[in-house]
């Protein structure tokens, strides 16, 4: 799967972790940055990592996304600024399961400064491999699909 990351200097280490855990799993990894320690400001890679998985996901390709700031809230906050984009905040499995299974959440946000590396990559993995459930929860994925074109609608 190809993966698109982010973070800010809050998340860089963590960022750094799971580049390397994802790359040894296989999956194709770009890193937006940053790419050093010094301080930078979240929205910038927020919107770059929601950018390239909306792009793609567009085309029909295959990717996710993953954002690390200090906490998680605040690059979800962005991420879900961008058309087709479903971000969640990931601190237990139960959750990230379902955010997956039931949303087809698309970008996984966490927090550099709250998760330690062994819960961080766990979570990245249940993420990655839950499939969206489809089914039932169609309905409720295209009422927010629809709620965002009627928004975009509103502002052009």
């Amino acid at each position: 799967m190809k993966i698109f990351i982010g973070s800010d200097h809050g998340g860089f280490q963590l960022k750094e972790t799971l580049i390397a855990h994802l790359r040894k799993q296989g999956h194709e990894v770009r890193d937006f940055g940053p790419h050093g320690e010094d301080a930078v400001d979240y929205p910038d890679f927020a919107f770059l990592v929601a950018q390239a998985v909306a792009g793609s996901q567009k085309g029909g390709g295959n990717c996710r996304g993953i954002m690390i700031d200090s906490i998680g809230q605040a690059s979800a906050i962005v991420a879900n600024k961008v058309p087709g984009i479903r971000a969640v905040v990931g601190h237990d499995a139960f959750g990230v399961n379902s955010s997956r299974e039931h949303n087809d959440a698309n970008v996984l946000c966490l927090g550099g400064q709250v998760l330690g590396a062994g819960i961080a990559k766990h979570l990245v993995d249940v993420w990655l491999e839950t499939a969206y459930a489809g089914g039932r929860h169609e309905r409720r994925v295209e009422k927010i699909r629809l709620i965002e074109k009627r928004v975009l609608g509103k502002q052009g």
